[in-house]
């Protein structure tokens, strides 16, 4: 499983978590060409070199011109849902947008479809959070870790005027994930400043586990913010591949509930967080309770380390009373992700292992959706090419760890 690590040394903010992701290979062209599928006009996205302290990294800019920095949690949560974007990038969007505006309507006292997000409600917030998404999927990341995020010390100056670092939405978002803070550091804490931004935490807050598995490194990027500080003022992602899923200290549980007394439009969100949580998935079935009441059953399925979160968010975001945990076994068949080159570009393929042998290998969807819009063909034809391409791999020898041994056919 190919995973994100996140070293948020000298904290995090939208641009420099592009840029990282960026930095450790995710093109940026391809960012772009599929954040047009947002159909907001008027930006540009740069991506050029930077360095400090003999450290080369990347910086990306959002060039815009915004006519409305400030916009309604409903406003962008339309823009996203009718967006062309894949439907994971959309999720993990959406998903950030959602804890940066409960963080907000709390600190506001406000509802959180109508709360006005000011900094973060421009279109370079809106690109940085939604290209950092397209950054993830275009790399194959699967699973997001990260370390303690540096928050920075002092004050700063916001549209509600001066207040402390870090700042309450920064705040509120490191409490609503219980995010680990990192000791004091004399030094640093000497250089007042804001290092984690809103846009920075609730990306990493949403996405990512704050613990660091162990993997094997396959990239590292940089992403550099524009302040100058005495230190690399940058984020720093390792990409790297795990031989499995993360299963916590005690394997992997399943977390269920029935519900027979909320509305269905509430069901979409609960599982989005679910998501957010730390499920490796999430549903929902029809089922019939006592006296022949129609209800749900909402089930989740994550490692026993997230119990605690994936629990609390099911009877938090639901109207059940209670949820049943019980511990699974699971049977898997060893995963590994290729990339092959169609006429019209790259497609990232599943290969599926059993038996020491690849039995199958099938084209990511979104890949070939994004080519299909962009050249505007059908769908079967681009995944029938890539698949026919993928083909190559079937019958290959496939170790536990999903590494290849092509001599093996």
């Amino acid at each position: 499983m190919r995973i994100a690590y996140f070293d948020p040394f000298s904290g995090a903010s939208g641009d420099m978590s592009l840029g990282a992701l960026v930095d450790a290979g995710a093109p940026v062209d391809e960012i772009a060409a599929m954040l047009e599928g947002l159909k907001l006009p008027g930006w540009q996205l740069q991506a050029e070199p930077a360095s400090q302290n003999g450290i080369a990294g990347t910086r990306v800019t959002v060039i815009a011109e915004d006519d409305a920095h400030s916009r309604t949690w409903r406003v962008i949560r339309e823009l996203i849902e009718s967006s062309s974007l894949p439907e994971r990038v959309k999720e993990r969007a959406i998903a950030i947008f959602s804890n940066l505006a409960e963080a907000e309507a709390a600190i506001h006292g406000a509802t959180v479809d109508d709360v006005h997000f000011h900094e973060v409600g421009g279109i370079d917030a809106i690109i940085d959070i939604c290209g950092a998404s397209c950054a993830i999927e275009l790399l194959g990341v699967e699973a997001v870790f990260s370390g303690p995020p540096r928050a920075g010390t002092g004050f700063a100056k916001s549209m509600h005027g001066v207040i402390p670092v870090p700042a309450p939405a920064t705040a509120r978002l490191l409490a609503m994930a219980r995010a680990p803070l990192p000791p004091a550091d004399p030094e640093r804490d000497a250089v007042p400043g804001e290092l984690l931004t809103p846009t920075g935490a609730a990306i990493l807050t949403t996405l990512a586990r704050f613990e660091r598995p162990a993997f094997s490194p396959t990239s590292i990027g940089y992403g550099y913010g524009r302040k100058e500080l005495p230190w690399p003022n940058a984020l720093r992602v390792w990409i790297g591949e795990m031989a499995d899923e993360p299963a916590g200290d005690d394997g992997e549980v399943l977390i269920e509930t029935n519900i027979d007394d909320m509305s269905a439009q509430h069901v979409e969100l609960l599982i989005e967080r679910l998501f957010a949580a730390g499920a490796y998935d999430a549903w929902t079935a029809p089922i019939v309770m006592k006296k022949g009441r129609p209800a749900l059953l909402v089930s989740a399925l994550g490692p026993a380390s997230a119990r605690g979160r994936i629990s609390a968010t099911m009877i938090e975001q639901s109207t059940t009373l209670g949820v049943r945990v019980q511990p699974i076994e699971r049977i898997k068949a060893v995963r590994r992700i290729e990339t092959v080159v169609t006429r019209w570009g790259d497609v990232r393929v599943k290969l599926r292992g059993w038996n020491g042998r690849v039995i199958d290998a099938a084209p990511e969807y979104d890949d070939c959706a994004a080519i299909a819009r962009r050249e505007d063909l059908p769908l079967r034809d681009v995944w029938n090419e890539a698949h026919r391409i993928a083909e190559v791999f079937v019958g290959l020898r496939i170790d536990e760890s999903g590494a290849l041994q092509p001599q093996g056919r």
